[in-house]
């Protein structure tokens, strides 16, 4: 999600909330996928009993709507150790991403049509 230009959030909690979100949107849009997992237990806890987390509320309601598409929704636990494609995919893409700005930024070499003044 970093690189898609998503606003800082609060705490990591907060962020782990709003990548299910974004998970289950684009799910619904691309896919048939009912189940998703996380590394996260704070997040499964906070899915099974909502009340317990007052001050995740509102976004809680939002995942709680979307679970209403999602008829068979599963989230399960994925331990880090096990988790080390997904930590690989997204390490890539931010490096990728920090590549590709301190290119644009700092480059030389580019036609005189594409410098920055």
């Amino acid at each position: 999600m970093g690189t898609r230009n998503i606003i800082r959030r609060e705490s990591a909690l907060h962020s782990e909330v709003e990548a299910l979100r974004w998970a289950m949107e684009n799910m619904l849009q691309h896919s048939t996928c009912q189940s998703f997992g996380t590394d996260c237990k704070e997040l499964i806890a906070m899915i099974k009993e909502p009340h317990v987390w007052p001050s995740f509320a509102t976004e809680l309601e939002r995942i709680d709507t979307l679970q209403i598409c999602f008829p068979d929704f599963k989230i399960t636990y994925v331990p880090r150790a096990q988790n080390h494609i997904s930590d690989f995919l997204a390490k890539t893409a931010r490096s990728f991403y920090r590549e590709l700005y301190f290119t644009v930024l700092f480059g030389s070499g580019y036609p005189d049509h594409l410098k920055f003044e």
